[in-house]
């Protein structure tokens, strides 16, 4: 299989199965697990940089070796294999590849992406490559980052080099991961790399973002055989008011114009929303920073929209005191990353939390997908990121049993199911994550993973749910009433 299917057949309410051809994955991100650092040519990324720096990562944790999947990816692609995993989303370290943005590719990086992904067709699973996953090389972060339009320019020529190299044996591409926190936690709030805390360079690196994302489709486009498929995995958030006042639906929508619509809108509908660019014209001069041509760039057709959902997004007006409230699940930070969106609070959803302090709350995944296949029927969805966090630990017996996540999976992807049922063209799901990694400013003190990585040996442990997920996939369905599950 090298590429997803390409259409879908809805099911009644009542069935626990899901549509034939559903594919069955995992993800992980490239500075998350592969370490390997400063292996083979590759130089600093953001990430290197950020957490180096001490007090911006939790113990000072970096993801300097991380799960070592640079050494170990035969044993995780084996492992991958025995889940039943049809499909890995993987991500391209850009720093490996082309170690300063810029100029020809390094072929020893590229050599490990040939590896993994022949090692991955050679086990029956379907390679999946994202081309950015948050690790800008420093060198292009120096010269000015994602607030710089040139970075636009360096991205789409990567997106060359990468389709050039891996085109005959990658069929399925996705070009940026969740541009929204690459904008706003890394130039807004400041929580991830860069690190920078700058409201107008916040929202000149999402237009930035957003024109790499097209220009990147029309390189690959021009390189790959007419048979692959692109993507971008947008984490849309599912806003709702905390009540039905007027004041909380005006911050919702706020919420959503700089949290979904600054994305959907270009991409999608080929226009950013008139409303946005009202709320940040104080910020920003947006006919300056659109050039003529970039919308036509930015809204060239995609053949999949990736989602990542955790949990919902649940505002109000602040409460008097002309400040946002930060608690936003997005990481401590006394700078908001909600820029052009002043003046709102945020809430939990409910008090069933996972170990982030994420509220669960399952529907808020139906509700997005279905949002989408109404508001953009004929695009065909893949749920490319959903899991928990939870407070693992290895038992006496070496095993790790992980019942609140297997709920959540199935809770979740129920919702999937349902989404299906009621009409929403969802081609596939993959699991965040592979394996516990390096979760960003949390370090290594937050577990994603289906696979339990004791990070002193590199030894492997699949979790409890890891075994729950591969029965869904040898049966796609859930367990019925009564089953254990």
């Amino acid at each position: 299989m090298t590429a997803v299917r390409t259409e879908t057949t809805a099911q009644s309410a009542s069935d626990t199965s899901f549509p034939p051809g559903f594919v069955w994955g995992a993800a992980t991100a490239a500075y998350q697990v592969e370490g390997a650092a400063a292996e083979d040519g590759r130089t600093p990324s953001i990430w290197d940089t950020f957490s180096h720096t001490p007090g911006r990562v939790r113990n000072g944790d970096t993801g300097d070796i991380a799960a070592d999947h640079y050494h170990r990816y035969k044993d995780d692609v084996a492992l991958m294999k025995d889940l039943g995993l049809q499909a890995y989303r993987f991500s391209v370290s850009w720093s490996r590849v082309q170690p300063t943005g810029r100029g020809p590719a390094v072929e020893r990086g590229l050599d490990f992406y040939r590896r993994l992904t022949d090692e991955l067709l050679e086990a029956g699973i379907t390679p999946v490559a994202t081309l950015y996953h948050w690790d800008l090389p420093q060198e292009l972060e120096d010269a000015g980052g994602w607030p710089q339009r040139d970075t636009a320019h360096r991205f789409a020529n990567y997106a060359e080099i990468m389709a050039r190299a891996l085109g005959d044996r990658v069929g399925v591409w996705t070009t940026l991961n969740e541009p929204w926190c690459s904008a706003f936690l890394g130039y807004g709030s400041g929580v991830h790399a860069p690190g920078r805390t700058d409201p107008a360079a916040t929202l000149r690196a999402a237009h930035h973002l957003n024109l790499a994302h097209g220009l990147a489709i029309g390189a690959l486009r021009e390189n790959l055989p007419s048979t692959a498929q692109t993507s971008i995995t947008l984490n849309l958030h599912q806003v709702r008011p905390l009540t039905g006042s007027a004041a909380d639906a005006e911050a919702a929508r706020r919420i959503d114009a700089v949290g979904n619509r600054i994305f959907t809108g270009p991409i999608l509908d080929g226009a950013y929303p008139e409303d946005l660019l009202a709320d940040t014209a104080h910020l920003v001069d947006w006919a300056e920073l659109v050039h003529d041509g970039d919308l036509a760039e930015i809204s060239r057709p995609i053949d999949l929209l990736g989602v990542n959902y955790y949990s919902p997004t649940v505002v109000s007006a602040a409460a008097g005191d002309g400040a946002s409230t930060r608690d936003d699940g997005h990481g401590a930070s006394a700078h908001s990353p909600w820029t052009g969106a002043d003046d709102v609070a945020f809430h939990l959803a409910n008090d069933q939390l996972t170990a982030m302090n994420w509220a669960i709350d399952a529907t808020g995944l139906h509700t997005l997908l279905t949002g989408l296949a109404a508001s953009h029927p004929g695009l065909p969805l893949m749920v490319t990121e959903n899991g928990a966090a939870f407070d693992d630990y290895v038992s006496p017996e070496g095993r790790v049993n992980d019942p609140q996540r297997i709920a959540y999976l199935h809770s979740h992807l129920d919702a999937v199911r349902q989404a299906v049922a009621d009409g929403a063209d969802v081609r596939g799901y993959f699991l965040w994550s592979l394996l516990d990694n390096f979760e960003w400013s949390y370090g290594y003190s937050k577990r994603f993973g289906a696979v339990y990585v004791d990070y002193g040996t590199q030894r492997r442990i699949p979790k409890a749910s890891a075994h729950w997920y591969a029965e869904v996939i040898r049966r796609n369905a859930l367990p019925g009433a009564g089953e254990q599950g």
